[in-house]
């Protein structure tokens, strides 16, 4: 039998049956950057891309997509999620950082949907923006916070 949850005894791919887990509060958090000129985030921050509301039309895409993440990533459970935020912040005068925040109450965890929103979010930010910049980088992807379940609490 394989020690990783994710494979059967003969090394095949499987979805981890969670039907004995206990139903717990469930949270994650995620973040990620993006790079850009600053003349470029200072016309995010201003309201000035002529595509709409930068910052409205991202989070909405976050949130979406963290919805549908057991569509995208094969192995994950679709889940119930409770709650869903996203926000932006300006890290300095060339970088954007996103931040997202899912909870559930629920019998697996949803650090895949919090990395899920954070990704897409940047994804649209570019979207919106590659008009005026299209050297814009995403960087820095990652699992921030995590709460819930067996494993208890985990954070960077």
């Amino acid at each position: 039998m394989s020690d990783f949850s994710h494979m059967d005894e003969n090394g095949r791919a499987r979805m981890v049956d969670i039907s004995e887990k206990q139903v717990t509060d469930r949270r994650a958090r995620a973040g990620c950057k993006l790079v850009m000129k600053k003349e470029t985030l200072d016309l995010i921050f201003g309201g000035e891309i002529p595509k709409g509301d930068v910052f409205t039309t991202a989070k909405i895409a976050g949130i979406m997509a963290a919805k549908k993440t057991a569509n995208l990533i094969p192995m994950c459970h679709p889940l119930n999620i409770a709650g869903i935020d996203i926000e932006f912040e300006r890290a300095g005068d060339k970088e954007l950082a996103i931040y997202s925040e899912v909870k559930l109450k629920g019998l697996t965890g949803v650090e895949m949907e919090a990395l899920t929103a954070c990704a897409t979010a940047a994804l649209t930010v570019y979207d919106m923006v590659k008009s005026k910049e299209k050297g814009i980088v995403i960087t820095e992807l990652k699992l921030l916070e995590k709460s819930g379940g067996r494993s208890g609490r985990w954070y960077v």
